[in-house]
C-alpha cells in the first residue's frame, strides 16, 4: 500500500472521527434536525457541512459550546465560531468540518440544505458513546456482587433480638352495681340517717317583780248634812 493511500485512509478516519464528534456534542444539547453533508466535491476547504437547529439565543449558545468541548475532548484543536453575540447563526469551524447552529426561521429563510445538500451523509444519530474501562467495569462488579448470595431477609429477621415487650397495663374493670329491681338482687342497706345533734336547752333567769301593793279602795266619805239656818 502506498502512502497516498494510508493518507487518505487516516483523513477519512479523521473526518469520520471528527462528525461524530460534532453530532455528539449537538445531541447533548438536544440539537433539532441534524443535518450531515459530504462537501468534498464542492469545496477544497472543508468536507462536511453540518446544520442544526436550536430553538432559542440560550441553546445555540449552548449547542455551539458543547460541540467545541466535544471537538477538544476528541483530540482535535479547539474550533472557532462565529455569530455567538446574536446568537440566531452561530458557525463554529471545525477545520475539516464546518458547522452551522441556526435558530428554525433562519435555517428556513437561507435553505442551506439546498446548497450543500448534494450528498447527504447517513449518520446513526442517538449512538452509544464510547465509555472508558473503569465505568464500563463498575456495572459488572455491581451483577457480580448481586449474584452473591446473600442470607434472605426472613433470616436476618429471626437472628435478630427481639425487642422486650413491656407488659400491658391490666385494664381495670369497675363493678357493676346490680340493676334495681332485679331478680336476686339484694337492696342495698341504707344507711342510718345522722341524728341531729339536741339543741342546748336555753336557762331563763326569771327576775323576781316586785310585790304589787294591794290597792286599797277608799271609800268615799259621807256627805255631811246641810246645817240647819238659824
Amino acid at each position: 500500500m502506498s502512502s497516498t493511500t494510508q493518507s487518505e485512509s487516516a483523513a477519512k478516519k479523521d473526518v469520520t472521527k471528527l462528525q461524530r464528534a460534532i453530532v455528539d456534542g449537538l445531541e447533548d444539547v438536544k440539537a433539532q434536525d441534524i443535518q450531515v453533508f459530504n462537501t468534498e466535491h464542492l469545496s477544497p476547504l472543508f468536507e462536511r457541512v453540518i446544520v442544526a437547529a436550536g430553538t432559542s439565543n440560550r441553546q445555540t449558545k449552548a449547542l455551539a459550546s458543547s460541540v467545541r468541548e466535544s471537538v477538544k475532548k476528541a483530540g482535535f484543536p479547539v474550533p472557532r465560531q462565529e455569530g455567538e453575540d446574536n446568537g440566531e447563526w452561530i458557525i463554529v469551524d471545525c477545520g475539516q468540518a464546518v458547522v452551522h447552529i441556526m435558530q428554525p426561521a433562519i435555517r428556513q429563510y437561507y435553505r442551506l440544505e439546498e446548497i450543500w445538500g448534494d450528498k447527504p451523509v447517513r449518520l446513526k444519530l442517538g449512538a452509544a458513546k464510547p465509555v472508558a474501562r473503569s465505568e464500563s467495569d463498575a456495572p459488572a462488579k455491581k451483577a457480580v456482587a448481586a449474584k452473591k448470595p446473600g442470607k434472605p431477609k426472613a433470616a436476618a429477621a429471626a437472628e435478630a433480638k427481639p425487642a422486650a415487650k413491656k407488659p400491658a397495663a391490666k385494664k381495670t374493670v369497675a363493678a357493676k352495681k346490680p340493676a334495681a329491681g332485679a331478680a336476686g338482687a339484694k337492696p342495698a342497706a341504707k344507711k342510718p340517717a345522722a341524728k341531729k345533734a339536741a339543741a342546748p336547752i336555753k336557762t331563763v333567769v326569771v327576775k323576781p317583780s316586785t310585790p304589787r301593793t294591794a290597792k286599797t279602795t277608799a271609800k268615799p266619805a259621807a256627805k255631811r248634812a246641810p246645817r240647819a239656818k238659824a
